[in-house]
């Protein structure tokens, strides 16, 4: 029963957390944010199919990697996992931005761009978390479409007819007190 409880308690912790992290790469890395965050919103298939295609051979790499009986080797391919995930994550930001948006344009009433952003950090999360068709169809989706976008962010391609994309947003920190 202890285990039940750690893992539980774990994956409720995360939950608590994960928009906030969100909000801090979009704070931290605005420009960067929202770049991924344009991109996903004008070319998601791509943005989907680049991160596919980076999956697979970072996948591969972190599997062999594993399979090596050393242990740097069995350290680079977590780290490899790992640096992927928190890349993948800056283009969850841009996803929660665009999410953020399209609820507040859905609303009626008058609050933030901070605020739209934490509900679409908190819509992103909630639909991750959806018994097996979130946890089997919505994360991965939602992974390589993020790692996609921050991938096209970093090399700053941008989709045809945009200029470069000036900030993330969420770009003023005092109003999350609004929400």
């Amino acid at each position: 029963m202890a285990d039940v409880n750690a893992v539980f308690g774990t994956l409720l912790a995360l939950g608590i957390v994960y928009p906030g992290m969100l909000i801090a790469w979009s704070l931290i890395f605005p420009s960067f944010v929202g770049k991924a965050s344009a991109r996903i919103e004008s070319t998601p298939w791509r943005s989907l199919a680049l991160g596919v295609a980076l999956a697979v051979p970072i996948g591969i790499t972190a599997l062999i990697l594993f399979e090596i009986a050393l242990g740097p080797a069995n350290f680079l391919g977590g780290a490899l996992i790992v640096g992927t995930l928190a890349f993948a994550s800056l283009g969850a930001s841009g996803m929660a931005a665009v999410m953020g948006r399209r609820l507040l344009s859905r609303s009626n009433e008058k609050t933030s761009e901070a605020a739209g952003f934490l509900r679409g950090a908190i819509a992103l999360e909630l639909a991750a978390a959806f018994p097996v068709i979130g946890w089997f169809l919505a994360i991965p989706l939602l992974t390589f479409c993020s790692l996609g976008a921050a991938a096209f962010a970093g090399l700053g391609w941008m989709p045809r007819g945009q200029a470069v994309f000036e900030g993330a947003a969420v770009q003023d920190a005092p109003a999350l007190s609004q929400v």
